[in-house]
């Protein structure tokens, strides 16, 4: 029996590769290829009645992991460049307004017509608000320099956003308002310090260890700390986001009067880097790929059919993009496509609705919803890919047209 689960495992993570793989030449996000891949696993154990354990439990938690490598994949690829600080500045604005204005006018609807507190309004909210860096970074392959980063930075800023303000809200129970400065401020101050201090003793350990086993203790270390910063309620994904940025502009740190070049041989440093960086690339493939096939064996088919659950996920899906259309054309100025398809939901919105007390959970806002929005805006991601065609493609094909 062992044997023929070691094989199925093998073959689940070599479908997931194959899926990876293909999405740079289809066009086609893996993660709604993994999603389906987990629907039809579910309905074969369905059909011939094979007995799995349940596993949803710990759905969570191969979660929470995923976002943590997520996150730290993502912010050791982001260069802070001042030629790119427009580029910056313009996806920060990008995630922070359209998260900001999506949730106040959702919790508004929530609040003004299903009469629920604002407490559980926001907590419900927050979720759809998110755009998912683990889909929309990958799918951004076949994007332009410019644009695939701008991608990178919206996406990971809109993760961090989504999940300090969501926690936030859910430390402040009955009062929002009130834990502002006390809760969101100087926890971010004392946080920004601890990472610091962190960043500084793990770059240490990355540089000085010499022992086979190293970049596993780093990253069991970088969790840990992300665990214990959420016991004392502080924001530990930005944790997360300062060493990583840290880690990828070490360079802003060798100047020489911070006396620190002449102890760090910073090329070295440098070659470990990206050797971590490719055992966090690679773990976060895995952990991302079980995530979404379980997350898509444990969906409620019957749910997903549901016309009023389809209606709910249409008009949620419908506000996302109408919302970023209007921003991009009307408030950036920039050319909004294909920027405008790249607003797709994924592991950050299922990790917070998991996260959801049952006391605050709003009955329209349920699984199945938020299973329809994230396969929504990842189809309308997919038809975006497919269809953009990039100027250096179009220049080309004139050319051979006049040939």
């Amino acid at each position: 029996m062992a044997n023929y689960i070691i094989l199925v495992l093998c073959l689940i993570v070599f479908l997931a590769y194959i899926f990876d793989i293909t999405s740079k030449y289809t066009r086609i996000p893996g993660v709604i290829l993994l999603i389906l891949l987990g629907i039809v696993i579910q309905i074969l154990t369905d059909i011939t009645g094979l007995k799995i354990p349940n596993l949803k439990p710990f759905l969570p938690v191969i979660g929470t992991i995923g976002l943590i490598l997520i996150v730290l994949e993502a912010s050791l690829d982001l260069k802070l460049e001042r030629k790119k600080s427009r580029l910056i500045l313009n996806s920060v604005i990008s995630a922070a307004t359209l998260f900001l204005v999506f949730t106040a006018i959702m919790t508004f609807i929530i609040r003004k017509f299903m009469h629920y507190s604002l407490h559980d309004s926001l907590l419900n909210t927050i979720p759809f608000g998110v755009i998912s860096s683990a889909i929309a970074i990958s799918a951004a392959i076949n994007l332009p320099a410019e644009k695939r980063e701008f991608i990178v930075y919206e996406s990971s800023i809109s993760d961090i956003i989504g999940i300090l303000v969501f926690d936030f809200v859910l430390i402040n129970n009955g009062d929002v308002i009130k834990g502002i400065f006390t809760n969101f401020i100087l926890g971010g101050i004392l946080t920004l310090i601890i990472a610091i201090i962190i960043t500084a003793a793990l770059a240490y350990l990355l540089y000085k260890s010499k022992y086979h086993v190293n970049y596993v203790i780093i990253l069991t270390a970088v969790i840990c700390v992300y665990v214990m910063a959420k016991l004392v309620h502080l924001p530990a994904l930005f944790l997360i986001l300062i060493f990583g940025l840290v880690m990828a502009n070490n360079r802003l740190v060798e100047n020489p009067i911070l006396m620190i070049r002449a102890n760090v041989d910073f090329q070295k440093f440098r070659t470990d880097l990206e050797s971590f960086k490719k055992i966090v690339g690679e773990l976060t493939f895995l952990v991302r790929s079980f995530f979404f096939i379980m997350f898509g064996y444990y969906a409620n088919i019957k749910g997903l059919l549901n016309i009023e659950n389809i209606i709910t996920g249409l008009a949620i899906t419908s506000f996302i993009f109408i919302l970023r259309w209007i921003f991009l054309e009307k408030i950036l100025r920039i050319k909004s496509m294909p920027l405008l398809f790249f607003a797709p939901r994924g592991l950050v919105t299922i990790l917070l609705f998991l996260s959801i007390p049952e006391v605050s959970k709003i009955p329209f806002v349920n699984e199945e919803v938020i299973t329809i929005v994230i396969m929504m805006t990842i189809i309308v991601l997919m038809i975006g890919n497919i269809t953009y065609r990039s100027e250096e493609d179009l220049s080309q094909q004139e050319v051979k047209v006049d040939n």
